[in-house]
């Protein structure tokens, strides 16, 4: 297993009004971040917040190239992002206890905590159609390059992990300062990670290991 530390690249935040930071997405221009009532979006050049949509946002948040797609609670909800509007929900696989989203193959993908699976569902019904073990609480989810990779967080301790989708084995590990909890992961499609903070108002970009 390839093992590394993680090389910060820049923080964001703290931001006003926000007290953490739950789910991170990309949309190929803004960071989005879920911070409990309503997404928030990041413009990752200027360090600055440029626009919010207010609705639930309590954990993972994924984009499809359209919509924005925002855990809270027991569902996932499909928004609008030009508009805000929730345009569909789903349920979401672990009833309350899901924490990272992300999108690929058409699908979604949820990581769930203290259940310690990431689940592959159906974005239209929420069938799980593959569900995959780790051996550590899982938080936020990212597909690049047709790597998986997810956020752990326990204690004092968080990392970056890219495993096997299909085994769940561990390939490779970036350990996160201590203190700083990864809540929300995602790719920016090249060589960054944003990173969301649990424990407070941040984002982080890191280095993705070449």
């Amino acid at each position: 297993m390839k093992h590394s530390q993680a090389e910060i690249l820049r923080e964001y935040g703290p931001f006003p009004g926000v007290e953490r930071v739950h789910g991170v997405t990309y949309d190929g221009q803004h960071v989005w971040f879920a911070s409990g009532e309503r997404i928030n979006a990041l413009d990752p050049a200027a360090g600055k917040v440029v626009r919010s949509i207010d609705v639930p946002a309590d954990a993972g948040t994924a984009f499809d190239g359209k919509y924005i797609y925002q855990i809270a609670e027991n569902r996932i909800q499909k928004i609008d992002p030009e508009t805000g509007e929730v345009v569909a929900t789903i349920p979401a696989p672990g009833n309350g206890g899901d924490s990272g989203l992300a999108w690929a193959e058409d699908t979604l993908w949820v990581g769930q905590h203290r259940g310690r699976k990431i689940y592959q569902i159906d974005p239209e019904s929420g069938a799980i159609l593959r569900t995959i073990e780790s051996n550590r609480f899982v938080t936020g989810v990212t597909w690049v390059d047709g790597e998986l990779w997810h956020g752990t967080w326990e204690g004092d301790h968080s990392d970056v992990r890219r495993i096997d989708p299909k085994t769940g084995e561990v390939l490779q590990r970036i350990d996160m300062p201590e203190g700083s909890g990864v809540s929300g992961l995602e790719s920016d499609g090249k060589d960054r990670f944003f990173c969301g903070d649990g424990s407070e108002s941040k984002v982080r970009a890191i280095r993705k290991p070449k």
